[in-house]
């Protein structure tokens, strides 16, 4: 199946891609809370020609709406293990933003402890590092008080945010991915060996400097951060330097085999 530049299409229930002939390498993006596939569609554009884009959906939303969300995270992991394979076999790397980074990080480690070919660059946006606590949980609170919670942060347009009843449609999904990773504890293990970029929002509450830097104990690789002007969901304004950047830093196949 072929797409044009700005369009994803499902190959699976878990697979969007937006194929590029020739492509070299490929970015895997993993949605934030209540986000779907599409959140990516227009990334596919702003990507060198060379990056072919791939997007997670998850149940519970777009296409999928109809399905439970997960409500543990070792399944939802071990299930992308399996789902994700055919598109994991050459040079890889894995965007994640906030919930989707702490499930790229979780899936680059089950990868990585079952032999099989992980993300050659790590790019977790929005998301606290293991350990460094210091957000309150907003999964537990009355409905009032959470959804007051999802509209500060941003991320939900305007005019969906003033629509009582698409947030009545909206906030159960919400509750579910903020329960299911504000439960879970990340895992330790072993540090990966793939380089780790963190990314933020110079004014994001969700995932302050402070939280960030510990992501460092996290790999062998490299390490870096990259701040952008703005809050929790910096990157809906930062797009075209942010893809641009991404797409630069998305590595090639080494000439040993190895990216590099």
């Amino acid at each position: 199946m072929t797409t044009g530049l700005g369009e994803l299409l499902p190959e699976s229930p878990y697979v969007w891609r937006a194929r590029r002939p020739g492509h070299t390498r490929r970015l895997v993006c993993f949605p934030h809370a209540g986000g779907g596939a599409a959140s990516y569609s227009g990334w596919a554009a702003l990507l060198p020609p060379g990056v072919d884009l791939v997007a997670v959906q998850l149940p519970g939303r777009q296409n999928r709406i109809a399905e439970a969300p997960f409500t543990e995270v070792a399944p939802l992991v071990n299930v992308l293990v399996h789902a994700l394979r055919p598109v994991l076999a050459g040079p890889h790397a894995f965007f994640g933003h906030s919930c989707g980074a702490a499930l790229a990080y979780e899936l680059a480690l089950a990868l990585r402890d079952r032999g099989l070919p992980g993300p050659g660059h790590l790019f977790l946006s929005a998301q606290p590092a293991p350990g460094t606590g210091g957000v309150p949980p907003i999964h537990d609170l009355p409905e009032d008080a959470f959804r007051a919670e999802i509209v500060r942060l941003g991320g939900v347009e305007p005019e969906i945010a003033a629509d009582p009843a698409v947030m009545d449609e909206l906030l159960p999904l919400l509750r579910a991915d903020f329960a299911l990773w504000e439960r879970h504890t990340l895992t330790a293990g072993a540090p990966l060996d793939c380089p780790i970029t963190v990314l933020a929002g110079t004014s994001d509450p969700r995932a302050p400097r402070h939280t960030l830097a510990a992501w460092r104990d996290r790999t062998t690789g490299a390490f870096a951060t990259r701040f952008h002007a703005g809050g929790h969901f910096y990157f809906l304004d930062a797009a075209e330097e942010l893809v641009a950047f991404l797409g630069e830093a998305t590595p090639a196949l080494g000439s040993d085999g190895r990216t590099p």
